[in-house]
């Protein structure tokens, strides 16, 4: 087969892109063409992309393909920019094409597949501009309708794809994420400590991993984790009495940093305003984006992963925990359960109280703790980006033949 894939979402394929789309684009790629050496494959990348940055897919069954008018895109009108883009592909003969986004030319009369990886613009509508939001209403049920296939990367995302679009679920395949196999090593002491050093973290901490923006549910984490600082201080005291509480609670501290990494997002100016009220807000660290390299010691530095969040078409951060063997407190909505059910500590995203009563108890209770760390890292096993590959190959497969 004569395989294409639109590789423009991966902004840096040495480093893998630390989260989102590209990492997903740039891990699948990488494993399709380490298990299949047969087929053709067409990766398709803006003519501004470094060579420098394409040598990790450079085999003898791969074929770079570059759109020649990204430089004046923008000066062209969409009908003209989408004819050029459809024809620049088409002269290729595909026989299946990929987009990881659900965005796909229009009038491409080959096979396609779309993955969709979650439909937020139609959850949480009030994150985009009105621009954005016409736009991608535009753009992604002209996908779905054109597309042959579509992969969804939870059982969640399909359902949501059949009752927001009254599709066929037939056509839909859900394929899962995978995790790279780095987040399973263990770090030193050493390692951890650079890093923790690095974005500022001078304690133990509670680690919350994604974009700072609304659907994450940043501002209830953050009540959350006062309502625990202030139920941990009794608890010294209160251990005196009680060997057996004085035994869980031997590893633990009643100081705890909250660490909110991530790039901030939409209405972010209302969460620097919340922690601003904070009576703990000195020990509330916001270090921004966080490197690809230094995910896993960042993951295994913490104490629990807080992931309270109010949507998530799978849920990447969950898994990344999971594999470092962190205990994870993650939402009992959207795709959150069906990954981390019994491995996880479910909770209402929308109570604050069930959040924090979550924390308190993997804090102080060292056999629960153990027990959702052991189950968490064999869950995350499963995960595996060559599996992933070989279902996607399976189905390019499949779609093709129709």
């Amino acid at each position: 087969m004569r395989i294409g894939i639109d590789a423009r979402t991966i902004l840096n394929p040495e480093k893998g892109e630390a989260a989102g789309i590209g990492h997903y684009t740039y891990q699948l790629i990488r494993h399709l063409l380490e298990i299949d050496k047969e087929n053709d494959y067409f990766l398709f990348f803006d003519k501004t992309v470094q060579q420098k940055r394409l040598k990790k897919f450079e085999q003898e069954n791969v074929r770079f393909r570059f759109f020649p008018f990204i430089s004046y895109n923008r000066f062209l009108p969409s009908t003209y920019r989408n004819f050029l883009t459809t024809a620049f592909i088409s002269r290729e003969n595909l026989d299946i094409f990929h987009s990881p986004i659900p965005s796909l030319p229009q009038g491409y009369k080959a096979p396609t597949v779309i993955t969709v990886h979650d439909l937020t613009i139609y959850k949480f509508p009030e994150l985009y501009t009105n621009k954005e939001i016409m736009l991608l209403k535009l753009v992604i049920p002209k996908a779905i309708e054109m597309a042959g296939g579509i992969i969804a990367v939870s059982q969640s995302t399909k359902k949501d794809l059949g009752e927001i679009f009254g599709i066929s679920t037939k056509k839909i395949e859900v394929i899962y994420h995978g995790i790279d196999s780095r987040f399973f090593r263990k770090c030193n002491t050493e390692e951890v400590d650079k890093v923790k050093k690095k974005y500022g973290i001078t304690k133990d901490y509670l680690l919350f991993l994604g974009t700072l923006e609304p659907r994450k549910n940043i501002l209830r984490i953050v009540e959350a984790y006062e309502r625990l600082r202030d139920r941990l201080v009794e608890l010294p005291q209160l251990s005196l009495k009680d060997p057996l509480k004085k035994e869980s609670l031997k590893n633990y501290s009643v100081d705890y940093q909250l660490v909110l990494a991530g790039q901030p997002g939409t209405h972010f100016k209302s969460i620097q305003e919340r922690i601003k009220k904070s009576k703990y807000k000195d020990d509330i660290i916001l270090p921004g984006y966080i490197d690809a390299d230094d995910l896993d010691q960042l993951f295994e530095g913490a104490k629990i992963f807080v992931f309270p969040t109010l949507y998530e078409g799978f849920g990447i951060p969950v898994i990344e925990a999971m594999a470092n063997g962190i205990p994870v407190v993650t939402s009992n909505v959207s795709s959150l359960p069906e990954i981390a059910e019994g491995k996880a500590i479910l909770v209402n995203p929308f109570n604050v109280a069930e959040i924090s009563q979550a924390i308190f108890d993997l804090l102080t209770n060292n056999k629960l703790y153990n027990e959702i760390s052991q189950k968490g890292r064999e869950k995350a096993k499963e995960f595996n980006w060559k599996k992933t590959a070989r279902e996607t190959l399976n189905f390019y497969k499949e779609i093709a033949k129709m």
